[in-house]
This record gives C-alpha cells, structure tokens and sequence, in this order.
C-alpha cells in the first residue's frame, strides 16, 4: 500500500472515496461542510435523518453525491470531543479502514481531523498508517484458494491547508514501521513445518540481499559449540532441525559508533520439550518465534527508513522438541558466559537461548541491548493482552522505551528487577536453575536474563500477551515493532 500527503479541497479531489468525520450530535468537521455545501446539503440531510449521528467509530457510505468529484464520501463518526483520546482515535481509525476496504475504491483522500483529539497530527497519521497496512493484511496464503487481496492500494491524507513539511517523512516513517509488522506478522502466522529455524535464517539473508546496509551471517550448531553455547545447544537437544544463530548487522552512520543491539527468541515450535505442555491451544507455539519475527520486521523497516544509526539483530533459533537425546529435568548445561544452570523445566527454554545470545552480544560492544520474546504465560496474568512487559537495569533505557511505546501506542508497563527476587533462583547443584517458582514468574524470568547482561544497559520486553491474539482473530500482531522503531527513530534524531 502507498502513502501520499496534499493540499485540496475535498470537494474536488478526484478519487475512489473520500473521508470526513462527523462528530456528536451530527456537528460536522470543517471538511464535511465543505463537503455538505458543495453537495447540495446533502450530508446535512443525513444528519438530519439519523442516518449518520456522530457516534465515535461509526460509519457511512455516500455514493456519487452531484457536485462532488470523488465517486464515494465516507462519513466517519468521531463521536464527542471532550471524550476522544488515544483508545477511541485508533477505533475511529481502524473503522475507518474497514469501511473502505469493504468499498472497491482503489485509492481513498482522508482528512484527518485532530479537533478536541488531544494528539497532534503526526500521531494520528501513525496510526492511520498501521490501520491501513493492518486492514489489508491476509493471513490466507497458504490456502488453496487464498481470498481476493485487498483493493485498496493507495491512500492520500489531505489538509485544507498547507501540511506541515516534517509530515512527508514522518509519514514515510510510518510507512516503513507498518510493512515492518506486516514481516513480522506474516513470519509468525507460518506454520512450525515451514517456518523452521533454517526458514527463518533464509529470511534473513534474503532482507541482506535486498537491503546493502545489512549484512547476515548465520551460524551453525557446531560453530555454536566452538563458542561454547551449552545452554542454547541444550534446548535444540530433541529436534532434528538444526539451530541457528542468526545475526544482522545495519550500519546507517559511521561505524565506529556503538550499535544497539536487539535479540530476538526465535523458538520455531515449543511442545516445552520433556516437560511437555498440555496439548490444548499448543499450535499457538508457533508463535514462540515472534520476538525473532520483531526483530526482522524492525530492520526491514529501518532499512527502509535509511535511519542514521548502527543496529545489530541477534536471533537465536531452534524447536523445542521430545525424544531420546533432549534436556531433561535436572540436566546440568554451562551456559557461554562459563555459568552452570540447572534446568529443572524444559518449557522455561527461552530464557536458555536468550543467555547466550545476549553473552553473544557483548562482541559487538554495544551502546544498548534489548531482548524481545514471548517468554512467560506468567506476564500474561500480569498485564493482560494490551501491554508488554518491561524490563531493565537502566532507568533512561527504561523511560525512553516508554516513552516510545506511548509515542507510537505499542505500550509497555515497568515491571521491578530487583535483587530481593534473585534468591529464587538459587540452586544447590548450579549457579543458577531456570525457574524461580510460580510466585513473580516474569520477573524471575527476567531476573534469570539478568545475570548475564550486567556488562551494558539493557532491557528486556516480554511479549506473551501482545505478540499474537487468540480465538476468532487468532494471529500474530506485529507487535513490538511499531515502539521498536519508534525508540531507534528517537535514538537516531538524538544524534
């Protein structure tokens, strides 16, 4: 899908539709007058009828209004104003973006109103961005008869006056951040029997042939062995797929600055090994692999976006699979950083790739690290579906990828990482075992991760209860890249 900003009128813009709000009470945006006017009052006569009264994220199609030049106008409610706020601005969005896709316009103007929103217009144009990518998006391709693609290919977001000129690349940001979920959405809805390990290493040497500024080396078990990766190694026991260790290096500045560094887990298919999950909802497991899916869907889009700044992306991948040679419970594994675990359960994997990927990480001597994964049903329970969790040993770290989930509402919630909770995590035959414990689950979790990340800043985001969603809408979400890319972008201005 295609991106434009422009300057018209919305009476003679010529296009497949063309969109303008109403709010509450049928008080119309300075568009819809302008509309309304040049229609013979024929929105007026609407509002008059009760056919379109406002209300927040309703909808209204007009068709081949005389004296208007696009072939459709779409009403959209926005409902009252001392009550629009983020929640409520995606809804009218998204309905925005599904009434048109259910139209055959091929190209659609939008004048987005902020009035009484309380968010400027690059945020609002953000979000109507990602509505518009996530509106088209099919997750049927391996059907035999896949459904018809979405045919609304090109979307203009109009001003009646002169827009802002930082809108052009803001929009162009968005762009990038919205196809970068799209990566990352399409790599977690495959199935484990394609998207293996070796699949996922392929993709990534295809996004380095695509894009110059990124370079992938893949490495193979026996090259993990060399660098002593035991605890990764030992996850990867049980499967006939062979691990990887993915890496992608993106220079957008000189190279001598340090990179920030983002590791992603990349667990194919997770049965939770020896100790093996209950078998109902376990096809969702092939969503184990979205951090590394976030991974590649962010450098896509930077890449994209050519930002200026060095980021390197570390996926760590492997099944976590039962039979005769797998890791069981009480196994004993020395980790790359020389420290023992003990693995009292198999399914507490993720956080057994992640310590050596993150020790990995140290050799390219980074100015930050941050590790995404799906790793504990325990932050579920914490926060539910609508934030991800949020850990760090820095409180700026901290702060600015808040700041940056608020920024691009892909939000995360700061959880502690205090030493009180290391102590659960003390074994009588290791340095370490790999649970703490049903108490405080994502923060032993972390706290694990913890142990081998205190050489640089860093920064753990659990992503359990955002990365996908169940039931009739079952499907990956292309989270976290939307806050991702909102923290390099913020990074990258800094410098």
């Amino acid at each position: 899908m295609e991106f434009s900003i422009k300057q018209g009128s919305p009476d003679t813009l010529k296009c497949g539709c063309v969109v303008a709000g109403v709010f509450a009470n049928g008080k119309l945006s300075k568009a819809a007058q302008i509309l309304d006017k040049a229609g013979n009052k024929a929105i007026s006569a609407l509002v008059k009828a009760g056919d379109i009264t406002g209300k927040c994220a309703s909808t209204l199609v007009m068709h081949k209004v005389p004296g208007i030049a696009a072939e459709r106008i779409l009403l959209v409610g926005l409902g009252d104003t001392k009550e629009l706020n983020e929640k409520s601005s995606v809804e009218i969005l998204r309905a925005t973006f599904r009434a048109l896709h259910a139209t055959p316009a091929k190209d659609a103007t939008l004048f987005i109103t902020d009035e009484g929103a309380g968010k400027d217009t690059a945020w609002v144009l953000r979000q109507a961005v990602i509505a518009a990518t996530e509106g088209a998006y099919r997750s049927d391709n391996m059907k035999s008869k896949p459904g018809t693609a979405a045919t609304l290919k090109h979307v203009t977001f109009a001003s009646l006056e002169k827009p802002a000129a930082d809108l052009a690349h803001i929009l162009k940001k968005a762009a990038a951040t919205a196809h970068g979920m799209d990566l990352a959405k399409l790599l977690g809805n495959l199935p484990g029997n394609v998207c293996t390990p070796s699949y996922l290493a392929q993709q990534a040497v295809t996004l380095g042939k695509k894009h110059k500024a990124i370079k992938t080396t893949v490495l193979e078990e026996k090259d993990m062995q060399k660098l002593g990766m035991g605890s990764l190694l030992s996850v990867t026991r049980g499967s006939d797929e062979p691990a990887k260790l993915i890496t992608m290096e993106y220079y957008g500045t000189d190279k001598k600055q340090k990179p920030i560094v983002l590791v992603g887990k990349g667990i194919t298919f997770d049965t939770g090994g020896i100790s093996l999950k209950p078998g109902a909802e376990m096809d969702e497991m092939k969503y184990d692999m979205c951090g590394a899916a976030s991974v590649l869907g962010t450098m896509q889009a930077i890449a994209d976006m050519a930002l200026k700044l060095n980021v390197v992306g570390i996926v760590p991948t492997c099944e976590n699979m039962p039979d005769g040679r797998a890791t069981k419970p009480g196994d004993i594994v020395t980790s790359m950083s020389g420290q023992t675990i003990e693995i009292l359960n198999t399914d507490a994997e993720g956080r057994l790739i992640l310590c050596d990927a993150l020790t990995y990480a140290a050799k390219f001597n980074p100015d930050t690290v941050i590790d995404i994964a799906t790793l504990t049903g325990a932050c579920i329970i914490a926060l539910g579906h609508v934030a991800s969790g949020l850990f760090s040993n820095d409180e700026a770290l901290a702060q600015e990828l808040l700041k940056a989930g608020t920024e691009s509402h892909d939000r995360a919630w700061h959880m502690p990482l205090w030493d009180d909770y290391q102590s659960q995590l003390d074994s009588n035959f290791a340095d370490m075992q790999n649970i703490g414990g049903r108490a405080a689950g994502s923060i032993t979790a972390a706290s694990f991760l913890a142990r081998f990340t205190k050489d640089y800043r860093w920064a753990h985001l659990d992503i359990a209860g955002t990365a996908w969603k169940s039931g009739k809408d079952k499907g990956a979400t292309g989270r976290p890249v939307p806050l991702l890319t909102q923290y390099l972008i913020n990074r990258a201005d800094k410098k």
